[in-house]
């Protein structure tokens, strides 16, 4: 199931958003603090977190740097949902590696549009990096089998060389022998041909 971590410190905005969210079929987190949201991301490992600017303790912008700096969670999406409708705040929150930025009062129509676009994104980028982990495997596979197919070739071709080696040896030997034994012959014939002419 889709499970998104909503991050706000006033629980009208938590219940409204969790309603709009949970007719989507998405299951819904929840933290008031940033601190409490950072925990929570760590543990649920959320598909996706809307993210208050203005809370108490840490803020929004804060607890979105802490949570981008962290390899367990710096490819979770984070939208941020704040009052604060400023250009270079928008551009802190982007900067900072927020995906999208939505300004208060929302609406909920184009909160969850938003919200599935960039699930969608995020699964999608999952799934290219689950399929290019895999086709890095499968090549380093190949590369291995490769490797290990040169190896027999090499093995084969030096067996081939040494048996080649031993069988000309052998044949020269063969050859030795044959003129050997021709001359043999030819010294029995004569000396048969001798001793007939001596007889």
């Amino acid at each position: 199931p889709i499970r998104i971590l909503l991050v706000d410190d006033t629980p009208t905005n938590l219940a409204v958003l969790s309603e709009s969210i949970q007719d989507q079929g998405w299951t819904t987190l929840f933290a008031t603090d940033g601190e409490t949201a950072i925990e929570q991301a760590e543990y649920a490992q959320p598909d996706l977190i809307l993210l208050d600017v203005m809370m108490p303790g840490i803020d929004g912008f804060e607890t979105c740097r802490r949570l981008k700096q962290s390899s367990v969670t710096a490819a979770i999406p984070i939208i941020f949902m704040t009052a604060l409708s400023d250009s270079t705040d928008k551009v802190k929150g982007l900067k900072l590696g927020a995906v999208d930025y939505i300004t208060k009062p929302f609406q909920q129509e184009e909160v969850v549009t938003r919200v599935g676009l960039q699930l969608s994104l995020y699964h999608v980028t999952k799934q290219l990096e689950e399929n290019n982990k895999l086709l890095n495997q499968k090549v380093a596979e190949q590369a291995k089998t490769e490797a290990a197919l040169q190896t027999l070739t090499q093995d084969l071709e030096q067996r081939v060389e040494e048996r080649t080696a031993e069988l000309t040896a052998v044949l020269e030997e063969l050859k030795q022998a044959q003129v050997h034994l021709v001359q043999s012959e030819k010294m029995s014939a004569l000396g048969g041909l001798i001793a007939g002419v001596a007889h």
